[in-house]
């Protein structure tokens, strides 16, 4: 056995990590359950031009990632994708959303929607700023 210290960190070691530590987690947390969501606004074709990805789990819809092209930004589609993945969560009975960005992103857009600053992360990764939110949402 032996301490390794690398730069070159492989899917599989972050696999192994990852997996090896929900193995923990299932064994001391009380149960719960993850459904993965996405909320996708795409063209006839399927190309995505704005989307919504994270999951439900527990009483929390924990966003991961919104985008929206260039050209659709500032029609609203943001808002509609923010909603139809907060209606869904209270459809599963999610009481409260959770989501990050940073300074440059869209900290105002979900401030506007409801969402308040829980923590602030300064100095990230340099000079800018990763804003943490959440919100209770209503049924």
């Amino acid at each position: 056995m032996g301490l390794r210290i690398t730069e070159n960190v492989t899917e599989e070691d972050v696999e192994e990590i990852h997996r090896e530590l929900q193995k923990y987690n299932r064994l001391k947390r009380e149960a719960s359950e993850s459904i993965p969501l996405g909320v996708f606004y795409e063209e006839k074709n399927g190309q995505k031009k704005a989307g919504l990805t994270g999951e439900l789990f527990g009483n929390w819809l924990c966003i991961k990632y919104l985008w929206v092209s260039e050209e659709l930004r500032g029609r609203g589609i943001g808002s509609r994708l923010m909603e139809a993945a907060e209606k869904r969560a209270v459809e599963h009975g999610v009481k409260y959303a959770f989501v990050d960005t940073f300074d440059f992103q869209a900290p105002q857009f979900y401030i506007s929607r409801g969402y308040e600053q829980v923590f602030k992360l300064a100095d990230y990764p340099y000079t800018g700023v990763r804003y943490y939110y959440v919100k209770q949402l209503k049924k």
